[in-house]
C-alpha cells in the first residue's frame, strides 16, 4: 500500500506543471465565473411493520408506526474554468445514520487537467453500489442489505480518465470507509471501470480493498461490485447490483463477509407514475441468508414524489419478531414517504 501511495504521489507531482500552465490560461481566457448551483431534497415518511415492532435491519426508515423525519439535504456546486467543487450538507435522522459525527455528505474539489483527465480530492459519496444516501436519488425509499453493508463515503484522491463517451476509468487512494481521518493512514485502493456497451446500457465494475479496523483489531476488507442499468424501452428499465465482500483479521485465517444480488425492474406508465420491484438475495458468509421483495409505486407531482411501498423479507433463520415477540423467519412492512427535490 505504501508503494501504491508513493506511485500515486509521483503521478500527482508529475502533472503539477501542467496544472500551473493551465491556470495561467484560465486567468487570461475566463472573464466570467460559473454560477453557483443549489439543489437538494426534503423527505418524511410513515412506516408500519405488521408485527408491531421494528424488524427489518437495513438503513433508515426504521421508526415504527410514526410520522418520522428523513433529512434536509443541500448541495452546492460550481465550475469555473477547469476547477469545480461540490459541497453537500444534510440534517436529520437519515444524515445521522449515514455520516458519523458530521453533517457533511460530500466535500471535494476537482480539476480538469485535459478534456479527458481530471483529479478530485476530498470527502466523496462512494462509487460502490447501486443505491445512494439521498432518497431523491433512489427509486425505492427503503434500502437494500447491499447498501447498508457497503461503504457510504470515501475520503481520498482519485483520477478519472475518459477514453471515450462509452469507456472511462477511475483509480484512487482512500481512507478507510466512512471516515474523514483514518488512523491507518491512506489505506484503501479503489478503482472503477465504466463501459456503455450500447446506448441506454451503463455498466460499472468496482473494487475497493485495504485495511480496516474491526473493533480495535486491524484487518482488511476487499469488496467487488457490479452495478448496471439498461433502459430496455422508453417505459421499461432493469437495474442490477452484485457484490461480494471478503474480510480478514490480522494474524488470522478466519474470513467474514457477504455476497448479494439485487434486481430492479421498473415500468413507467407515464411521466408521473411508475411501478418497480426490488428483489434481493443477501448472504452472510457462514451466516444468515435473506430474500427481500420490495414493491414501490412512486407518484410525482412536480418536484414532490409520494412513495407507497410494501416490503416482505424472509430469512433461513428465525431473526425477526412476530406480534407475540417470538422469533420468526419473515417480516413485512408498509411505508408511505414524501420526497421533495429541488
Amino acid at each position: 500500500m505504501k508503494k501504491l501511495a508513493l506511485l500515486f504521489s509521483l503521478f500527482i507531482l508529475s502533472v503539477m506543471p501542467i496544472m500551473a500552465q493551465d491556470e495561467v490560461v484560465v486567468v487570461e481566457e475566463e472573464e466570467t465565473e460559473g454560477g453557483l448551483s443549489i439543489s437538494g431534497s426534503v423527505d418524511t415518511y410513515f412506516k408500519y411493520d405488521f408485527s408491531g415492532y421494528e424488524n427489518i435491519p437495513t438503513s433508515f426508515a426504521n421508526e415504527q408506526n410514526s410520522v418520522s423525519l428523513g433529512m434536509i439535504d443541500l448541495v452546492l456546486e460550481q465550475t469555473v474554468g477547469k476547477a469545480s467543487f461540490v459541497g453537500e450538507i444534510s440534517f436529520g435522522p437519515r444524515n445521522e445514520q449515514s455520516v458519523y459525527g458530521f453533517n457533511i455528505q460530500n466535500l471535494y474539489v476537482s480539476y480538469a487537467l485535459t478534456d479527458k483527465l481530471s483529479l478530485t480530492g476530498g470527502y466523496m459519496g462512494t462509487f460502490v453500489g447501486y443505491e445512494v444516501i439521498s432518497p431523491a436519488g433512489n427509486f425505492n425509499y427503503s434500502t437494500s442489505y447491499l447498501f447498508t453493508n457497503g461503504p457510504f463515503q470515501n475520503a481520498g484522491i482519485k483520477a478519472d480518465y475518459a477514453f471515450s463517451d462509452r469507456v472511462a476509468l477511475m483509480v484512487g487512494l482512500f481512507n478507510d470507509w466512512n471516515v474523514t481521518q483514518d488512523m491507518n493512514g491512506v489505506s484503501d485502493l479503489g478503482a472503477q471501470l465504466y463501459v456503455a456497451p450500447v446506448i441506454g446500457w451503463d455498466v460499472y465494475l468496482n473494487v475497493i480493498t485495504g485495511s480496516r479496523d474491526f473493533d480495535g483489531s486491524v484487518g482488511s476488507t476487499t469488496e467487488f461490485d457490479i452495478t448496471t442499468g439498461y433502459q430496455i424501452t422508453d417505459a421499461f428499465y432493469l437495474g442490477l447490483n452484485f457484490a461480494k465482500a471478503i474480510s480478514k483479521l490480522k494474524d488470522s485465517d478466519d474470513e467474514a463477509g457477504f455476497t448479494g444480488l439485487a434486481l430492479y425492474p421498473q415500468y413507467a406508465f407515464n411521466d408521473a407514475v411508475a411501478l418497480g420491484m426490488r428483489y434481493e438475495n443477501f448472504t452472510w458468509k457462514d451466516g444468515t441468508n435473506y430474500n427481500s421483495f420490495t414493491f414501490t409505486l412512486p407518484i410525482k407531482s412536480g418536484p414532490l414524489t409520494f412513495i407507497p411501498e410494501f416490503r416482505l423479507d424472509t430469512a433461513d433463520e428465525d431473526e425477526f419478531l412476530d406480534k407475540d415477540m417470538q422469533l420468526t423467519g419473515s417480516a413485512s412492512q408498509f411505508l408511505l414517504a414524501a420526497v421533495y427535490a429541488f
